[in-house]
This record gives structure tokens, sequence and C-alpha cells, in this order.
């Protein structure tokens, strides 16, 4: 990955009405901390997966990535988080 990467964003409304989905009760807030905190953990997850992705495929030397390589990685890579 030569140059300048592009960067990644999530929007914090976003993930925090993903947050607020799975809580049980309907009066249990997230912080704005948290959201922020959720939202930085989905940018290394993501960048981690393509990382890896990227390696995997470099490894059986293809010229791209496909959704078989990030198959391959994705059981690792969500024991490491």
């Amino acid at each position: 990955m030569a140059g300048t990467q592009p960067e990644i964003i999530f929007k914090k409304e976003t993930v925090g009405k993903l947050l607020t989905l799975f809580f049980k009760d309907d009066k249990t807030k997230a912080s704005n901390d948290a959201v922020i905190l959720m939202t930085e953990m989905l940018k290394v997850f993501v960048v981690e997966a393509a990382r890896r992705a990227m390696k995997q495929a470099e490894n059986e030397d293809c010229g791209s990535v496909d959704l078989e390589h990030i198959e391959k990685i994705l059981p690792q890579l969500l024991l490491d988080f």
C-alpha cells in the first residue's frame, strides 16, 4: 500500500444506533465516549481485516483479494479481537 491511505470513516450516529439495537432495556444508553471508542475499534478491525486478507491473497499468488481470502482469515481475526 504505497502512498496515502484513504481514511476510514464510520458515522458516530450509525455506530450508536447499532450499539443500542442490542441493549435489552430500552432505557439503556451508550455514552458519547463509548460510541467514539467503538468507532475507533471498528476502524482498527476493518484495517486489520483488509491487511490480513491482502497478505492471504499474496501468499496464494493472487492479484486481488476475494471473499475467499476474507473467509480464510476471519476465524483467527475474530479470535484476536
